[in-house]
């Protein structure tokens, strides 16, 4: 038997509940691989699928966690062998399959990816799926581009988990760093990730009329969406990009097209969900060499399984701060 945090619905109320209990290897999905899970972390989706309604949870009893590391126990794939250290992000994992909120999970070898050298699986999670988005958001930038000798780059949402991330990155690879938030508590914060500025979230929160404004911006990544998107668009400089990794802001563009057709600036999505294993192996492998690991620990808040039914509902008001780290030992 092992620990887990299970949500559950009440048949006649509709209500969801999840709380730590005891499992076993039997409860356990369909899987060719057998990990003993030991960090995983807190995104705004785990938040969604542990808070009341279930969020993006389909079937109960079910347990969160759309990441996790740890050590490979059993596996029927030749890929893997007992003993190898792994790690997983996507694949609606957490969502629709069981996740990574156990001491143990199983899953489908082709999910999985070996840890590079130079992370360990609490490292690994201190990254996560958002850290993990950060570096494809970075990766896409540069594929299309965008350079430190361009212009300095804008990161909003800057400190949250994959602003976090994108900023401490970018500062390191020798961006000029302009770091967006709304909390001017977190300055000192976000300065010692390497942001160079910081952009309080009231001068971008509201569109203008004028659909393009001065070329302000290299690039962007992007963690709000909705109207301050529309907003830096029209703040982006000749043939730069914008990598859209989320919708805090909301879904909806109010938008023009003038900024691409004027300035030829890219919007480019950001997906960590359905990636090929080809570039998953290669961002992990950009993490472990341009993350630098004394930013990364300072992004840690550490937590246990008991802690998320909290956590959970924190980072749904906007209220979590860097990284969470789930110690399944703990």
């Amino acid at each position: 038997m092992f620990k887990a945090l299970v949500v559950e619905k009440d048949a006649e109320s509709g209500k969801t509940s999840a709380a730590v209990r005891e499992i076993g290897l039997e409860d356990l999905p369909e899987g060719e691989v057998t990990v003993a899970v030991e960090y995983s972390t807190l995104n705004y989706k785990d938040g969604l699928c542990i808070g009341p309604g279930g969020g993006l949870v389909r079937t109960y009893p079910h347990v969160p966690g759309i990441d996790f590391a740890g050590t490979v126990e059993r596996s029927e794939d030749a890929r893997y062998k007992p003993g190898d250290k792994v790690v997983l992000t996507g694949w609606r994992v957490g969502e629709a399959h069981w996740g990574g909120y156990a001491q143990k999970a199983r899953v489908k070898a082709d999910w999985l990816v070996p840890l590079p050298e130079g992370l360990d699986t609490r490292a690994a999670m201190a990254v996560g799926t958002a850290g993990f988005t950060a570096m494809l958001a970075v990766m896409a930038l540069e594929d299309h581009g965008v350079s430190p000798a361009k212009g300095p780059v804008l990161v909003t949402g800057a400190a949250g988990g994959v602003g976090s991330v994108a900023t401490a990155v970018l500062a390191h690879l020798g961006y000029e760093v302009a770091a967006v938030t709304g909390r001017p508590e977190q300055e000192d914060y976000l300065r010692g990730l390497g942001a160079a500025r910081i952009v309080p979230r009231a001068e971008l929160a509201e569109t203008v009329k004028r659909p393009l404004e001065s070329e302000s911006w290299a690039g962007c990544v992007d963690a709000v969406g909705g109207a301050m998107l529309a907003r830096v668009l029209g703040q982006i400089s000749y043939g730069g990009s914008v990598a859209a990794v989320g919708l805090a802001g909301g879904a909806q563009l109010p938008a023009t097209v003038i900024p691409f057709l004027l300035r030829g600036v890219n919007l480019l999505g950001i997906d960590s969900v359905m990636q090929p294993f080809d570039n998953r192996l290669r961002a992990w492998r950009r993490v472990a060499r341009d993350l630098p690991m004394d930013k990364l620990d300072a992004m840690v808040v550490p937590a246990t399984l008991e802690d998320l039914p909290q956590l959970g509902a924190d980072i749904l008001e906007g209220q979590v701060k860097g990284r969470v780290v789930v110690d399944m030992a703990g």
